[in-house]
């Protein structure tokens, strides 16, 4: 009989570690798999769990970072298994056939099912609520993803486009077939200039360090430096700027051990921003994005315009600030109930009929 409760003083432990505790080499092969995934096309599963996380707000700034490297991230690790388990309805058994599908080892599937079974166990009832709602606007997988560039793939991109030669009508022949109907149409497409090939992802940015890898990622020319100027108007250090003095400018602020920030105060731009998020965009997406209403300053105030809260929405916390401005001002009875020394909320009535957009909106990642 002793010799049994020693036995049983063994193993429960080593039992129960087994149901609360994932080994490396299955977070690797789950974090691997997933990033396989995510580059086929219209992948349900990981389309699925990308926008989930997006929308959770527990893929931070950069969604295709960190699907593609779970492994280096728990907490986006864990939530990855929670949708895949939303995604299957919380049933044991369609998880572990969706685990299967996405090609784990066999010795991964079980330890996966069990351990996510067990740690969401309680949730049940609001992650199917949860999915239930997120359904109504899903809109259906966004995969077939690559890697994040790297600093020299995105120097590279941009160096090859601005190489590439633009198609003249320069030939007496094209110019002389160009008196026909046929020939105009083929002298206009001579003239047509190159596609845009210069890399748009913003991601590599929140690499960089130094305003020397800036030049080496988008050329001399299109790299300037000022002064940074804060929402009350005063000198907040140095700044950089790509693409000055056209709608696709960006700010880049280095703000040592606090990480960069990047600022889009232009529209429309080419830049592909975290969240989706551009300067330009209606008040109505960014409340869709945020998930519910937020907390605005009252305009021509300190600071107005300026998002004061998230209220617990997916943006709370994440380091993004935005700036919203009124295009419509033109009725004081409208206009007078958002301005001045108060706060107001998103979805208030007054601001539908003022055609609010984001002036500017700031990501801020650390090091």
């Amino acid at each position: 009989m002793k010799r049994l409760f020693i036995l049983v003083a063994l193993f429960v432990p080593v039992f129960l570690n087994a149901q609360t505790k994932l080994s490396q080499a299955i977070i690797d092969d789950f974090s691997a798999r997933v990033a396989a995934h995510y580059q086929l096309p219209h992948d349900s599963i990981t389309g699925y769990i990308a926008e989930q996380l997006t929308r959770s707000g527990n893929a931070g700034l950069d969604i295709d970072s960190t699907v593609f490297d779970l492994k280096k991230d728990p907490v986006a690790l864990d939530a990855a298994l929670k949708y895949l388990y939303q995604y299957s309805d919380c049933n044991r058994q369609r998880f572990i056939t969706n685990l299967r599908s996405l090609e784990l080892q066999t010795n991964s599937v079980f330890p996966i099912a069990t351990y996510t079974a067990n740690k969401f166990k309680g949730d049940t009832k609001s992650l199917l609520d949860d999915k239930k709602d997120f359904l109504t606007t899903y809109t259906g997988p966004v995969t077939g993803k690559k890697p994040p560039a790297t600093i020299a793939e995105v120097a590279a991109a941009n160096q090859a486009a601005a190489s590439t030669p633009v198609a003249t009508n320069s030939t007496a022949s094209e110019s002389n077939s160009a008196a026909s109907p046929e020939g105009a149409a083929t002298a206009a497409a001579n003239t047509a200039p190159a596609a845009d090939t210069r890399n748009w992802e913003v991601r590599p940015l929140f690499q960089v360090r130094t305003p020397e890898q800036l030049v080496e990622m988008y050329g001399a020319a299109n790299v300037t430096q000022h002064d940074a100027v804060n929402l009350a108007g005063d000198k907040d250090g140095e700044a950089y700027v790509i693409y000055p003095d056209t709608d696709n400018e960006l700010e880049v602020q280095f703000d040592g051990e606090n990480g960069n920030i990047l600022t889009f105060s232009h529209y429309p731009s080419k830049w592909k921003s975290p969240y989706g998020i551009k300067a330009g965009d209606p008040l109505d997406k960014l409340i869709k994005v945020n998930g519910r209403p937020f907390k605005i300053n009252g305009f021509e105030w300190t600071d107005g315009g300026r998002v004061s809260s998230w209220n617990g929405g997916s943006l709370e916390g994440k380091n993004v600030i935005i700036v919203l401005k009124a295009n419509n001002t033109g009725d004081p009875k409208q206009y007078d109930q958002v301005t001045g020394d108060k706060t107001i909320r998103s979805d208030m009535a007054a601001l539908k009929k003022l055609d609010v957009i984001i002036e500017s909106v700031a990501f801020k990642a650390a090091n």
